[in-house]
């Protein structure tokens, strides 16, 4: 089901469905970025200046990380901000010898680097979704 919300950004008037999104940046200041649907063109709202459309975002992220949390959905704390990935929209996962696992945010192309000791909870689930989905073993 789609979840739509209108947004007035940099003099234009936007409607989007989040259910699209692929990834959300939590920023400590409150600040929330995410990318328009097949677009490398960011939505970066605070809670001062899109304060309706802000809520509605958050609204969504609390909805979709509750106590339904999908197998899909990762959350990441990297390079100081929290991220929220849909992993149904990353088509590719790269494996070093170190452990570590990369993937491309598709509507940005900016890389997720996850090290197995830094982002535990988050690398189990990126490594079950791996397996789950595509029936390999990423080592």
């Amino acid at each position: 089901m789609a979840y739509w919300i209108k947004i007035s950004y940099e003099r234009k008037e936007y409607v989007i469905d989040l259910d699209r999104v692929c990834a959300f940046s939590y920023e400590p200041n409150s600040r929330i970025t995410f990318w328009l649907p097949e677009s490398a063109f960011p939505i970066v709202i605070n809670p001062q200046g899109h304060p309706e459309a802000h809520q509605k975002v958050l609204a969504y992220i609390q909805a979709t990380t509750g106590q339904n949390f999908e197998s899909y959905w990762v959350k990441i704390h990297y390079e100081r901000n929290d991220y929220l990935i849909n992993l149904k929209y990353i088509s590719a996962f790269q494996s070093e010898p170190n452990g570590r696992i990369t993937f491309w945010l598709p509507d940005n192309a900016m890389p997720i680097v996850i090290h197995p000791q830094i982002n535990r909870e988050a690398y189990e689930k990126i490594l079950n979704y791996i397996k789950q989905v595509t029936g390999y073993l990423l080592s």
